[in-house]
């Protein structure tokens, strides 16, 4: 079993009231029609009439909790998986945690982590997926004992969550026609803003939807901005250029279900940068690089491999200079110092896993002010 220790006003099921007996009702001998059997004919009774399909209504709902910790604050809930309990369990609910605030209960099972559909996968990776999305996390989940009733009727789960997109987090590179796309607005209204994309465009090959809405630009919301400003601001930047965009379908949902939109939540499959996996056991000669500690863009510190010695185990896993380090053995390291991380590679002495994104990719996540702790979750 994993554990996951993470310190989410609540989404309870509405309870049906009690039935009560009005004055003045007869009694429900009296309500009850005499039904003699006759074997020619068969049952014709209709209260006698079996539903195939009769669960209640409502009773496979999803709920949607959004938890945003504050600094020094856990979610207060274990993640947890069990012998003889299927999906991934949650556990230790703590009163007046942010868990409990936000609807999560006891025997909850998660179904989506982030817009990602975690059912199905291994219980280390939803783990990581919830580690590795920082200070807040979308859960979608399934009380358990609905859980156990869709399991028992066979029920694909996936068919239960709404149809809706996540926004989409892309990267545009400049040509020399510029963006490839334009922006309009409401006169007068601030923050609202319709995206038109150029057909074969470096915005369109980048995955901007025609007629999207456009929620953030290098990781800054634009909530609040004037159309003039907005312009500057895109007179201004250089290329690439960061954009979160979303439709205005699926914006009405987070706006209905009270989520606030970030890139933490964003499908980054539009992005040309790959988290990668590398795999390696250690040779004679250890396993071939230097892990140095560098200021990043983002002003934070970050671990970095230099000096990838050819032929050894990190080159042939396909470890490149100026790669950063997110996670050592499945675990994210992001705020780990120097030799927190080297502790952990050298933990086991024959082999390591390692996850890390070239320095390009670094560059554009802190451009956009994403944690590289939650590059695990770009699925």
């Amino acid at each position: 079993q994993f554990k996951l220790p993470l310190h989410a006003g609540p989404c309870p099921w509405g309870a049906e009231p009690a039935m009560k007996q009005k004055e003045g009702l007869p009694e429900a001998t009296e309500l009850t029609t005499k039904f003699e059997f006759n074997p020619r004919d068969g049952i014709d009774n209709p209260a006698l009439s079996l539903a195939e399909d009769s669960e209640p209504e409502g009773a496979l709902r999803v709920r949607f909790c959004f938890l945003k910790k504050e600094e020094g604050e856990s979610f207060g809930f274990w993640l947890r998986q069990e012998v003889g309990n299927s999906g991934h369990l949650i556990r230790q609910v703590k009163p007046e945690s942010l868990a409990y605030r936000k609807g999560l209960r006891e025997g909850d099972r998660i179904l989506e982590v982030n817009g990602v559909y975690v059912d199905r996968m291994e219980h280390f990776q939803v783990v990581w997926k919830i580690r590795s999305s920082g200070k807040q996390v979308l859960l979608t989940v399934l009380d358990g004992n609905a859980y156990s009733l869709a399991k028992a009727l066979d029920r694909n789960l996936a068919q239960l969550l709404p149809h809706y997109h996540r926004p989409r987090l892309c990267c545009v590179t400049k040509n020399q026609n510029g963006f490839g796309f334009s922006v309009s607005a409401p006169e007068g209204v601030k923050g609202v803003f319709r995206v038109s994309v150029m057909k074969n465009g470096p915005a369109e090959k980048a995955g901007v939807l025609d007629g999207s809405w456009l929620l953030e630009l290098n990781g800054t919301s634009v909530k609040n901005w004037t159309y003039s400003r907005l312009n500057k601001k895109l007179k201004q930047s250089s290329s690439p250029l960061g954009l979160l965009v979303i439709d205005a379908e699926s914006e009405e949902f987070y706006r209905q279900h009270n989520i606030k939109i970030t890139a933490t939540l964003a499908d980054g499959s539009w992005l040309p940068f790959e988290v990668r996996k590398l795999q390696m056991t250690r040779g004679p000669d250890g396993y071939g690089f230097l892990l140095k500690e560098e200021t990043c863009g983002s002003g934070k510190k970050g671990q970095i491999t230099r000096e990838v010695d050819a032929g050894l185990p990190a080159e042939k896993a396909g470890m490149k200079d100026g790669d950063r380090l997110l996670g050592v053995n499945g675990e994210s390291v992001e705020d780990l110092d120097h030799h927190g991380v080297v502790f952990k590679i050298r933990a086991d002495s024959k082999q390591v896993t390692l996850l890390v994104i070239d320095a390009e990719g670094s560059k554009f996540f802190d451009l956009v002010c994403v944690s590289l702790g939650a590059g695990g979750a770009w699925t």
